[in-house]
């Protein structure tokens, strides 16, 4: 098979895997806001608690991410070693790549490709993380319009 289209079908491979921890994650993270009512929270120890709740679970979904990228790194691209691939699939998920570290040849398009589907991901965990936010907000000015009223 042409190696361009190797990669391509890896490329792509990769990308749904990621949407779909993503996906999974946030279904997980949405659930178990609902069960412990954390999206009708308020005052400042309940929202900080869960806005340090939010943060710590979307960064763990990263970096499995992450993780999915290195391991292919790892398995196919021919890094030295685990830390590398994890190091250098860090950096391209994340739009920094250093360049201290490269793919072999045919690879090499998957790092930036990595970088699109990382700030794709970064995006959707900012989306979630404002509404949240937005959500506690507007919990907290309805309850000062009501007291307001009294």
């Amino acid at each position: 098979m042409n190696s361009g289209l190797t990669v391509l079908f890896a490329a792509i491979f990769l990308a749904v895997l990621t949407v779909a921890i993503h996906a999974a994650g946030f279904d997980l993270l949405l659930r178990a806001m609902l069960r412990s009512n954390a999206l009708t929270a308020s005052g400042i120890r309940r929202v900080g608690g869960s806005l340090i709740a939010l943060a710590c679970w979307l960064v763990l979904i990263h970096v499995a991410e992450i993780g999915v990228w290195a391991l292919f790194y790892a398995w196919q691209c021919g890094l030295p070693d685990a830390e590398s691939a994890l190091y250098f699939s860090a950096s391209a998920y994340s739009g920094g790549g250093d360049g201290s570290l490269t793919l072999a040849k045919p690879w090499r398009l998957l790092a930036p490709f990595e970088a699109l589907v990382g700030t794709l991901m970064f995006g959707l965990s900012t989306g979630l993380f404002f509404t949240v936010v937005y959500r506690w907000i507007s919990i907290w000015m309805g309850k000062q319009t009501a007291s307001e009223e009294r």
